[in-house]
């Protein structure tokens, strides 16, 4: 994507469910989960830029042996820095205490980090300030092991405030409005309510206060603290937890929105928010990685019993199907064919945009996340090129020679690495001229491979703000003086903001949102953005079930070409000389290439939760009032 935005976290949960001693001996290392965990942060750094956070919890402790352990950093490198961080402390214990090194026993005792449950976290900050007090995992503490809860997640709740209020009216006072730290509190509360009834009844069963301890922990039923933790959640998760004895969960939302996969055998229990992270770092078959149902929760024991629970009813499952487009890694087996398809979909539009001359066309595209696309593009364009050799091959048939046929045989599809991220250019400077020009250079052009007679046609995985593309893309690509420059986005317009975890919260950001607005403006229909801007305005106290996104209205009195075209000339400036046409992807052929991820709210404003018509509804009134606030 040319244009950089922040999007979701990842989580990672490692359960070892053998004595560490067994790693010793089988690995090598009694720090095997800790190497393991390094691994599934670092194999998930594209969904974390800003901050890194790691938890371990040690199983069967003494009291007065601490046996939980955190980490966290803002640092530029955070998962280097907190794993530099752990190996230093690690290794200055083994320094300052030689007769740990071969003995697990020891080493488990007093060496910090080294435990049987491990919980990382990759973190995108889409608001807020990023300090490294927003950094998950986040930490509720107690004297009591199974009061102890960690939680980290990939989430954003659209309605915090009505929970935040909801923590009030139970007598709580949290100590902000922040949706982690709500919704922690939230289980928090259940847990404790739990603690308090299990106890009550072993009292009557005759257990001293201490002897009920170890009790509590096991009878505690995880599935039904989180039924009635996440009753009033409204957004997409997939949420992580840990209590202090030793039982864990995570837990993902009822509409599949964010991703969660599993992986278990006899050594360990495993959960990441990427399949092929849990291949590559386990040597795991890909039928062996499961995906975690919506609305359902991983539940492991203290003992190692794993269960999959059912927490809420799951609703149409409509996971986020900018995952498969951009976020996650490629290299899952699903989401390479799936991207490859998207590219290859567009083809018959980008055919009638260069008149079928694949001959006097260049095919690219933008680095590196659109690569994929490329390739399905490029294969449909050769199987186009294969079509025009045959059918001219059958009409001359009669007329052809060796030569003649060589000739024809011989037309190949030009592709080219056209366009080159500049990784080392910084626009340092703020004053706005200079700026721009900095900004012009962030992307490098190859010269010489495309002529003036040519289309270059050339590929990004999306389009949102067209900031970069405008600034900086097309004005290098005009330098090669092509006859026609064709811009394709291999998903479809964004038109409506998000509201779970990517930060594309303001409407007046997308390109698309801007060309309607100026269409309107230039057809006389200016009336509408009043009318919608009323409409939104009157449904500001409804209950959230029954608010209607009338933003869609904006976009109504105009075909999705019409709305193309202007955002061609919006990224076009009187600098660029040569014709330039941008092509979106259709969403029926988004959900042709992604049929698992139906989550489109993005493109269609069909919002998976009801808290969306609310958000996108806020967001449009914050656009007319000039209001830069976010809209949830």
């Amino acid at each position: 994507m040319s244009d950089a935005i922040k999007h979701e976290c990842g989580i990672s949960v490692i359960r070892l469910l053998k004595p560490l001693e067994y790693y010793k001996e089988k690995y090598g290392t009694a720090f095997y989960g800790v190497n393991k965990m390094y691994l599934m942060m670092e194999k998930q750094h594209n969904r974390g830029q800003d901050g890194a956070g790691f938890a371990s919890i040690k199983l069967d402790m003494e009291p007065g042996e601490r046996y939980i352990s955190r980490q966290r950093s803002i640092a530029q490198q955070p998962i280097q820095d907190i794993f530099a961080q752990i190996n230093s402390r690690i290794n200055q214990v083994l320094l300052e205490n030689p007769e740990y090194a071969d003995d697990v026993a020891l080493q488990k005792r007093h060496v910090p980090y080294v435990g049987e449950l491990l919980l990382g976290h990759v973190r995108y900050g889409t608001f807020g300030k990023n300090s490294v007090e927003s950094v998950h995992p986040f930490l509720r503490q107690n004297n009591w092991m199974h009061r102890n809860l960690i939680v980290a997640g990939n989430f954003n709740m659209t309605n915090v405030f009505k929970l935040f209020n909801k923590l009030v009216e139970l007598g709580q006072h949290p100590k902000e409005k922040a949706d982690t730290i709500t919704v922690m509190e939230k289980i928090g509360h259940f847990l404790d309510d739990a603690v308090a009834k299990i106890y009550k009844k072993l009292k009557k069963e005759g257990f001293s206060k201490f002897e009920a301890s170890p009790q509590i922990a096991e009878r505690l039923n995880i599935a039904k603290i989180l039924k009635k933790a996440s009753k009033d959640w409204d957004g997409g998760y997939a949420m992580a937890g840990l209590l202090g004895h030793g039982d864990a969960f995570v837990l993902r939302d009822p509409s599949g929105i964010r991703p969660a996969y599993y992986y278990k055998d006899d050594e360990v229990v495993v959960v990441a928010s990427e399949r092929p992270v849990i291949q590559t770092v386990f040597n795991a078959k890909f039928e062996d990685v499961q995906e975690l149902d919506p609305g359902h929760a991983m539940i492991i024991k203290k003992s190692g019993k794993t269960s999959i629970e059912k927490i809420q009813e799951p609703h149409e499952r409509k996971a986020c199907s900018f995952e498969r487009i951009y976020f996650s890694r490629g290299s899952d087996a699903e989401i390479y064919q799936e991207r490859k398809e998207l590219g290859r979909l567009l083809m018959p539009e980008v055919l009638k945009h260069i008149d079928h001359d694949t001959q006097n066309s260049v095919f690219s595209y933008i680095p590196n996340t659109a690569e994929t696309s490329f390739y399905g593009m490029v294969e449909a364009a050769q199987a186009e090129l294969d079509k025009q050799k045959a059918a001219e091959i059958l009409a001359r048939r009669n007329e052809l020679d060796e030569a003649g046929l060589e000739a024809i045989l011989s037309k190949k599809l030009r592709t080219e690495k056209i366009a080159i991220k500049d990784v080392k250019l910084r626009t340092f400077i703020t004053e706005d001229s200079s700026r721009d020009d900095l900004v012009a250079h962030v992307y490098d052009v190859t010269y010489g491979v495309v002529k003036e007679s040519d289309n270059l046609v050339i590929i990004d995985d999306s389009i949102v703000r067209g900031t970069t593309l405008k600034k900086s893309i097309i004005k290098m690509l005009s330098r090669l003086n092509p006859k026609k420059i064709v811009v394709v986005s291999s998903a479809p317009q964004i038109r409506y903001p998000d509201c779970y975890g990517i930060d594309m919260a303001k409407l007046q950001d997308f390109i698309a949102f801007r060309a309607a607005i100026d269409l309107l403006k230039e057809n006389g229909k200016e009336e509408i953005i009043n009318q919608v801007y009323e409409k939104c305005v009157s449904q500001i106290d409804f209950e959230d079930v029954d608010v209607i996104n009338y933003v869609k209205e904006i976009y109504e009195p105009f075909t999705d070409e019409e709305i193309s075209n202007k955002i061609a000339e919006l990224l076009k400036d009187e600098t660029i000389k040569p014709e330039v046409s941008v092509i979106y992807q259709k969403v029926s052929d988004l959900h042709k290439a992604c049929p698992k991820n139906l989550g489109d709210w993005y493109f269609t404003g069909d919002y998976p939760t009801v808290g969306g018509n609310r958000v996108v509804n806020r967001a449009f009134i914050n656009y007319v009032e000039g209001n830069l606030k976010r809209a949830y």
